[in-house]
């Protein structure tokens, strides 16, 4: 596909969900498996769990991913991607691998 083919307005939907702050590592933690909150919290450095909390209900509501009871003695709930979530991993996928040719720091960007 080439990007000049592309609607603009396909590009807006895509980054409505993968332009808020701290999503796009939350999908990241759940391309292993199921998490419990607690665990999504632990993994995430710097992540409070109010955000944490609201983006796992945007998610939710976007069908990105499905939270289920753990069917623990606390009944904790966990969640885990959809389909629609799973086809957003080769996207992240493609975004680390920018990311590591060119890091944050602009002085390290010098070819």
């Amino acid at each position: 596909m080439n990007i000049n083919d592309t609607a603009p307005c396909d590009i807006k939907s895509a980054m409505a969900i993968l332009g808020t702050k701290w999503t796009a590592l939350i999908i990241r933690e759940l391309a292993d498996g199921a998490k419990r909150f607690g665990q999504l919290e632990k993994s995430i450095a710097g992540l409070n769990p109010r955000t944490l909390s609201k983006r796992l209900d945007d998610l939710e509501n976007e069908r990105i991913i499905t939270s289920c009871s753990d069917g623990g003695a606390y009944n904790h709930r966990c969640y885990t991607l959809t389909d629609k979530g799973r086809d957003l991993l080769p996207i992240l996928a493609n975004m680390a691998k920018w990311g590591e040719k060119y890091p944050e720091n602009p002085l390290e960007n010098i070819a």
